[in-house]
């Protein structure tokens, strides 16, 4: 399957989310992203779950851990229903119940993209509701543009709609200093660029997704970004690259268990 399940799941800048690479960060909250970035993504929701009940941020992160690891293992929906119903529950401002409405939506695109279930109006209606809801200059704005791309084009198949919501994340993002948030836009910019027959711009962004990535350590996220790079290099590169995300691959026991037929490779037991 494409390189879809992962994407639009990174965000670490932002008080709802750790942000590897800045100075500062809480000690609880640089166990999470360390955790988080090597697939441990129960251990860290584990860390956060004292205080989600009581802080609208730390629910929504922790909500959105448990997504990701849907997007990444395709299992644990009903612990992130349930999780992100805690989130929706004690969000007080607009700006979280934006950020809500828009984690809702990306685990109803999840589930419609993996194949669990058919939910992409309400994918479409949480993500309409929390732009109605997050102002254009807010910290989550980026995200919920490139989880519009992700609609546009894997449930739309709106080629020129993706590529202007991703524009529109990426340049958010470089504004909020949302790193790991860029290595994604990149490389969806670059997936569209391929598709356009540009392989030095695809190249070129393949290549910064995955250097941002390994530069933060997030590890679990690196064997795609490997992958994708590989489609747009010729070989022996291609197979060198290949091979190097299969070790990763098996190094984290499988995940996302969506890679196992790009690599050719079964997930390790």
């Amino acid at each position: 399957m494409a390189d879809t399940a992962m994407s639009g799941s990174g965000t670490a800048a932002g008080d709802n989310e750790p942000s590897p690479g800045y100075g500062g960060e809480h000690p609880i909250q640089t166990a999470v992203w360390r955790l988080r970035s090597r697939g441990c993504w129960s251990d860290a929701a584990a860390l956060l779950e004292p205080h989600a009940s009581a802080q609208p941020r730390i629910a929504l992160q922790r909500a959105s851990l448990l997504v990701e690891r849907c997007l990444f293992t395709e299992a644990g929906w009903s612990e992130a229903e349930d999780a992100l119903r805690t989130a929706e529950a004690v969000a007080r401002s607009d700006d979280e119940r934006g950020a809500a409405a828009c984690e809702r939506g990306h685990l109803a695109y999840a589930s419609t993209v993996l194949g669990v279930r058919d939910r992409a109006d309400e994918a479409r209606a949480a993500l309409g509701r929390a732009a109605a809801l997050l102002p254009p200059a807010a910290p989550g704005r980026p995200l919920l543009d490139f989880r519009r791309g992700l609609i546009a084009e894997h449930l739309a198949d709106s080629t020129q709609a993706a590529r202007a919501a991703y524009r529109r994340a990426h340049a958010g993002a470089t504004t909020h200093g949302d790193v790991l948030l860029l290595s994604f836009t990149w490389r969806h910019l670059a997936g569209l660029a391929l598709r356009d027959g540009e392989l030095a711009e695809a190249r070129h962004g393949f290549a910064e997704s995955l250097r941002i990535r390994e530069e933060l350590g997030y590890l679990v996220g690196t064997a795609p970004a490997l992958v994708a790079l590989a489609e747009a290099e010729p070989e022996p590169e291609s197979s060198r690259l290949r091979a190097e995300a299969g070790r990763l691959f098996r190094l984290l026991g499988g995940v996302p268990t969506w890679l196992a037929g790009q690599l050719d490779a079964e997930p390790a037991a």
